[in-house]
């Protein structure tokens, strides 16, 4: 088996065999651009390396040799020459970026020998010990073990001694005394040498990296990205080119468009006499990329031109890594970029009305969950006035947060896990160790790094908003404390950030609603057009309506009638209502809840603007409305007029052992018809209302919880009669119907019968989910974290359906369904609605449209066109399979 490429051999489209480091500089040297020279180990030798117990099997180490030995004759160099030795850089490559997550190794091939012939070869005796205490340095770290602050600490000192402000103040004599240093490190840490043997560094660092595909940050950013576990990392060999050579060389990190913006201009940073870690791992402030058209012109417009050309090839914004050897310039890397979701939406946006992409391509590059992180939280204005902010940095990732501030991964980990606290993470700097501190984060800031650093990268990957370069902090971690500008803060205290503007703010502040972006709203416009499946929201008040029309909605698929009940004057008539003990007794508080709650609908269906609105009628039990405690039953019964002994009586009489499966929904109507008739009064006479104003609406009414075909039957003809009586009062027509929630598995597997019956369907996911399979929605946490861990589910049912179970009955009932009326309007209005891999599923089994809580309705819209261009991909595939045949 062949388990090493040449770069000659690979191209773009190895990614799931060469990785995507390794496909794309075999495709740069395709493109005859300038890469140094190398190879690729593929991720099928990470696979056997793990089934051969960690250990690279003869195949592959004879591969190695020959690879190396082609190498050597390509490049007229050589391990442990001392005229012409090679160095060379190894660095790990999944299929799907992780930048950060796993190892790299620079200048393998130096030891006491080859460190003395490369100072004699480039003239630059500093220049060769700077390279060697880099390898001693990451060689420790990676390969053995050794913590990067040993190695660290001896840097400092004797910084610290010199009063060298940079690390660029240390002297050859400085850097030859810190690898003598470092070498002791070995010796007294490992209690060995520093291997001076070049295929033994080499061979050691090669199965460094394929070791840290498990690593246990690359595990966190896999389960974090829904990365799978089983693809493995490829591992390139590259001939090193020396960004650290002297003044006229560098490194640097440059993206084709602004990955926090997404605006089209070259946006990155670049060291002069450094090494590529130097700029990623924020220890030195680098200058802009825009600056070195001043440094170096002639350099500046080839790298303009090659990320031009590569971002015209692979027709997406490029992360370019680049390295400048003596005033040459070489290509290191090329990949799609990280960006911020915002950013994400307007390269897409743009890129069609540059012709590079179509619209539907568009619409597929963008995940439907990063939709809602555009929706950045802002700070409320009125609030900001109050507030000046104490110091600023680089604006890396937009958005406002507040949260309490921890200076470590593990504290900000166990604040927001044990004590449910809004984490603001506040490190000098962070590594890929921080991973999991930095994913509960609501904000992250550093003192340290520019805008491509580890924080700004992975920050902006999140959609968390972030700053780093804050020079007027400092952060003590051995006192748990930090000081900005002059301010003493400590663990638990209040911070505000603005990721956008980059100013940071002691305290806490509001934060304002969102609007959709003009990118945002193109975008959602073509995901319109895509789609088949409608998307709704679930709105209970006018301010939530009006959020969802802003947010692009088609209309209401849910309003649940009970939520009006709980403001404080309806919820009195409410009790009121509840104890009353016979008919009469409830025509007061019906007759008082009537007027509020048309007075509700109206103002939904004023909204509504002729679009569609479901409301569902009374759905849940009783006993949710009542008080249960002493103090509160003393209270509510002074408010009722009525003895605490009576109320106490009253409300233990309706107590029930499963009030959720107890008497709730259309049983209700069945019992107490007269709550039923009150909200068609309501929900018709709100109509009506309209209809003098020339507005015509037509009311869809929902009865919840059915089971049987003779209940729906039975409560569709209390709503039917009600109307009907009250048309004819009117003397008018108006068009409705009356449907159901389809949450009982009885009547997913009777749906043919009920369909008869209801002129539409709406899945009640939440209720259907828990009938199911036998769990309390309410109670699922003391579980369910445990079954998804050990694999038993492979998500919360209650988030995103359970295709083989739920899935089946609501499969079956839209079948049976459409089998009496094909041309059923059927509905999803759970919060599953809202679930992107829901959504798929939905599309599949023909669901009319989805419905979900207002700010989960962009995500749907984008989710709905990807499902439906996804399943047109398969049916067109399917077709041109039939035709062939």
């Amino acid at each position: 088996m062949q388990y090493i490429y040449t770069f000659e051999e690979g191209n773009k489209d190895m990614r799931r065999l060469l990785g995507g480091k390794g496909a794309n500089l075999a495709q740069m040297t395709n493109l005859d651009l300038p890469v140094p020279s190398g190879f690729t180990i593929s991720t099928e030798a990470c696979n056997a390396f793990y089934k051969n117990h960690n250990q690279l099997n003869n195949e592959t180490l004879a591969q190695i040799k020959k690879a190396l030995d082609q190498l050597s004759q390509n490049v007229g160099k050589s391990f442990n020459s001392l005229s012409q030795p090679l160095l060379v850089s190894v660095r790990s490559g999944a299929a799907i970026s992780m930048p950060g997550m796993m190892d790299t190794i620079l200048n393998i091939g130096l030891n006491d020998q080859t460190v003395v012939a490369l100072a004699k070869i480039t003239a630059n005796e500093r220049f060769a010990y700077d390279s060697y205490r880099r390898l001693l340095a990451m060689y420790g770290n990676v390969v053995e073990g050794i913590s990067e602050a040993t190695f660290d600490t001896v840097i400092e000192d004797m910084k610290h001694q010199n009063h060298y402000q940079s690390d660029l103040d240390l002297t050859t004599n400085d850097l030859k005394q810190i690898v003598s240093e470092f070498k002791k490190v070995y010796i007294n840490k490992l209690h060995r040498e520093f291997p001076q043997n070049p295929t033994e560094q080499l061979l050691a660092a090669i199965n460094s990296v394929f070791e840290s595909w498990n690593n246990h940050r690359a595990k966190v950013y896999r389960r974090e990205n829904n990365i799978p576990s089983d693809l493995g990392t490829a591992v390139n060999v590259q001939m090193m080119v020396f960004g650290n050579a002297g003044k006229d060389s560098g490194t640097g990190v440059a993206f084709t468009r602004d990955p926090a913006t997404g605006e089209k201009h070259l946006f990155g940073e670049y060291l002069l006499n450094a090494q590529g870690e130097d700029v990623v791992a924020g220890i030195r402030t680098p200058q802009p990329i825009s600056t070195l058209e001043d440094a170096m012109p002639h350099l500046y417009a080839q790298f303009e031109a090659i990320a031009a050309k590569l971002e015209f090839y692979y027709r997406d914004m490029q992360d370019l890594e680049f390295t400048i050897e003596n005033g040459k310039l070489y290509m290191l890397q090329a990949r799609d970029g990280k960006r911020t979701p915002t950013a994400a939406v307007k390269i897409a946006v743009d890129m069609v009305y540059e012709d590079l992409i179509s619209k539907q391509e568009a619409l597929m590059r963008i995940k439907p969950e990063s939709v809602q992180a555009i929706l950045y939280p802002e700070f409320d204005e009125k609030d900001l006035a109050n507030h000046d902010f104490v110091a600023s940095g680089l604006p890396a990732s937009p958005g406002a947060a507040t949260g309490q501030i921890y200076f470590t991964a593990e504290t900000a980990k166990a604040a927001h896990d044990e004590k449910q606290q809004t984490v603001i993470l506040v490190r000098q700097d962070t590594s890929p160790e921080d991973i999991e501190g930095m994913v509960v984060s609501e904000g992250i800031v550093t003192s340290r790094g520019g805008m491509t650093s580890h924080a700004a990268v992975v920050a902006r990957g999140m959609g968390t908003p972030a700053i780093v370069g804050v020079n007027e902090l400092q952060v003590d971690y051995q006192k748990r404390s930090a000081t900005i500008s002059g301010h003493q803060l400590h663990e638990g205290d209040w911070l505000s950030v603005n990721g956008t503007q980059g100013h940071i703010y002691i305290g806490q502040i509001k934060t304002a609603d969102t609007v959709v972006n003009e990118n945002l709203s193109t975008l959602l416009g073509w995901a319109k057009q895509e789609s088949h499946l409608g998307v709704y929201a679930n709105a209970d008040t006018p301010a939530d309506f009006s959020q969802a029309l802003r947010f692009g909605a088609d209309g209401i698929g849910l309003t649940r009638t009970e939520h009006m009940f709980f403001k404080p004057e309806r919820l009195l008539e409410m009790r009121r209502l509840i104890i009353a003990e016979n008919a009469e007794a409830r025509q007061l508080p019906l007759k008082r809840l009537l007027k509020m709650q048309q007075g509700d609908f109206y103002e939904l269906y004023k909204l509504s603007a002729g679009r569609s609105v479901t409301i569902r009628l009374l759905d849940p039990p009783l006993h949710e409305f009542l008080p249960h405690d002493e103090k509160e039953i003393r209270k509510v019964a002074k408010q009722l007029d009525v003895t605490p002994t009576y109320l106490k009586q009253r409300v233990d009489s309706l107590k029930e052992l499963n009030p959720m499966l107890g008497h709730r929904g259309d049983r209700l109507a069945v019992t107490f018809p007269d709550i039923y008739q009150m909200q068609v009064d309501a929900i018709i006479g709100a109509a009506l209302q309209l209809l003098d104003e020339n507005v015509i609406i037509e009311p869809h009414i929902m009865i919840p919880l059915t089971a049987l075909k003779s209940e729906m039957s039975w409560v569709k003809d209390l709503v039917v009669n009600r109307i009907e009586q009250l048309l004819a009062n009117k003397n008018v027509c108006l068009e409705y119907t009356v449907g159901t929630m389809m949450e009982m598995p009885r009547a997913c597997l009777t749906a043919d019968k009920i369909a008869e019956v209801s002129d539409f369907f709406s899945f009640g996911t939440n209720d259907l989910t828990q009938l199911t399979f036998g769990y309390s929605r309410d109670d699922v946490g003391s579980f369910m974290p445990e079954y998804i861990k050990q694999g038993i589910l492979p998500a919360d049912p209650f988030q995103t359906v359970d295709v083989d179970g739920v899935g089946q009955l609501m499969r079956m009932a839209v079948e049976k369904g459409r089998s009496i009326k094909p041309q059923l309007p059927i509905g999803v209005c759970g919060e599953i609605g809202g679930d992107p891999k829901s959504i798929e599923f939905f599309e599949q089994i023909d669901v009319s449209y989805v419905s979900c809580s207002p700010f989960r309705v962009p995500l749907a819209r984008l989710a709905a066109a990807q499902a439906s261009l996804r399943n047109n991909r398969v049916v067109s595939q399917t077709v041109s399979v039939k035709s062939v045949n």
